[in-house]
């Protein structure tokens, strides 16, 4: 055990974790992924919807700088900001790594671990599903294209639509529901399906879709989770929940 880690249960690496103040799926994917002698702490920060001004970017910054010095007295290994519309910002890894500048503690963000993984992967035209309103949708549409990817299908659910308070029903939706959902935005000669929100239950849903498809399944949580893991040096890979934590 490193001089770093001589805590009982994180004698491997701990990993800090931000989630927007409605998130309840994130803790429970990540604990059900979580490996032996690894854990994660968690923080809570308001939502930005603006992150597109120079003013709005400011405040993400500020915002995020206060939650990481919080997070950093537990010694915590490397932090994710796990909101993904919220850290939909290019260039893709300005904010992760302006962080990291500012903190002095390794970045993640969900967006830029999605990038990562699609990249990883080699997969260049995607279907892809959301539970969000149309204003999200066209975000990341235009996030992923200026990014090299093609969106042969994005599908929302509409949630939010009637504004952020909405946004606590993305966790309650049903997996069959979820499931129907992928299914319909799937596009035959897609390389992918990515699903993203990481307050969108999808973790029992990968390996089934990656079989019916065949294609690899990206969704926001296991990505955050996947970089996190090997942001701290951690390379174990996992059967069940996709080809990207199974492979690389």
């Amino acid at each position: 055990m490193s001089e770093r880690h001589r805590s009982v249960y994180s004698s491997r690496a701990k990993l800090g974790l931000i989630t927007p103040p409605t998130n309840t799926v994130n803790e429970a994917e990540w604990q059900r992924m979580m490996p032996a002698g690894v854990t994660f702490h968690t923080h809570r920060m308001p939502l930005h919807p603006d992150t597109v001004s120079a003013e709005g970017k400011a405040g993400l910054m500020r915002d995020l700088e206060a939650v990481f010095a919080m997070l950093k007295q537990a010694r915590v290994d490397a932090i994710a900001y796990a909101c993904t519309a919220g850290s939909m910002i290019n260039p893709v890894d300005s904010l992760p790594d302006g962080l990291s500048r500012t903190t002095g503690v390794k970045a993640v963000t969900t967006s830029a671990a999605i990038i990562r993984a699609l990249k990883t992967l080699g997969v260049t035209r995607l279907s892809v599903a959301t539970p969000y309103h149309d204003k999200l949708n066209h975000h990341e549409t235009e996030f992923l294209v200026e990014n090299g990817f093609e969106v042969a299908r994005l599908i929302g659910l509409g949630i939010g639509e009637s504004g952020p308070a909405d946004y606590v029903r993305i966790a309650e939706t049903p997996l069959d529901v979820i499931e129907a959902h992928v299914n319909r935005c799937f596009v035959p000669g897609s390389d992918a399906i990515l699903i993203t929100c990481t307050d969108f239950p999808t973790l029992p849903l990968i390996a089934a879709l990656e079989e019916r498809h065949g294609v690899p399944v990206v969704t926001s949580n296991q990505a955050t989770f996947w970089a996190m893991l090997r942001a701290c040096g951690i390379e174990d890979r996992f059967d069940t929940y996709g080809r990207l934590l199974a492979q690389h």
